[in-house]
């Protein structure tokens, strides 16, 4: 039980770190190697490409976990106060559809990459695994967003909440 609360409180929160921190790292190799030792590594600048693109699906999970994704509150405000709750879960239920519409094309994609067996041009890897990241950063994403409706829908009638700032401390 203690594993599935550490992985449901920081699984994007470590994924991202681990591949900022060895994105980082390889860059900073990169520039060393190219412009200190006068060669080049081949390979490093693909791997980073490929780690930005994981990077950015896992975040956008990330930001869904914290209720922190694109949405425009000014819009928010134009709806009676009544109702703006309600507003706030159907732009989560929508976020989902959408995050799911996503998960079904991208599985596509990733199954016809490995039919194809195509490889990235440097480091010989199988590009179903880089195609594979939309599918899993929605996939995750759909998941958060199913806890964040779940949260709302909880505290619906909360006395003084706001619905733009939710109280992450009791999520």
């Amino acid at each position: 039980m203690k594993l599935l609360k550490l992985l449901d409180d920081k699984l994007e929160m470590f994924i991202c770190i681990t591949l900022m921190s060895i994105f980082t790292i390889l860059l900073g190799v990169q520039v060393f190697m190219r412009y200190v030792a006068g060669a080049s590594l081949s390979w490093s600048e693909e791997l980073a490409r490929y780690m930005f693109v994981w990077l950015v699906y896992i975040g956008i999970s990330y930001g869904a976990k914290v209720m922190r994704h694109i949405k425009i509150d000014a819009g928010l405000y134009l709806f009676p106060k009544a109702i703006r709750r309600h507003v706030v879960i159907l732009g989560d239920i929508i976020f989902l559809i959408f995050s799911l519409v996503i998960v079904y094309y991208a599985w596509g994609l990733v199954v016809r990459q490995y039919t194809l067996g195509q490889l990235s041009p440097a480091m010989q890897l199988p590009m179903w695994i880089v195609y594979l990241a939309p599918c899993v950063g929605f996939g995750l994403t759909a998941i958060r967003e199913i806890q964040t409706i779940i949260y709302r829908v909880k505290h619906l009638n909360d006395p003084f909440e706001d619905p733009a700032e939710p109280d992450l401390e009791n999520l």
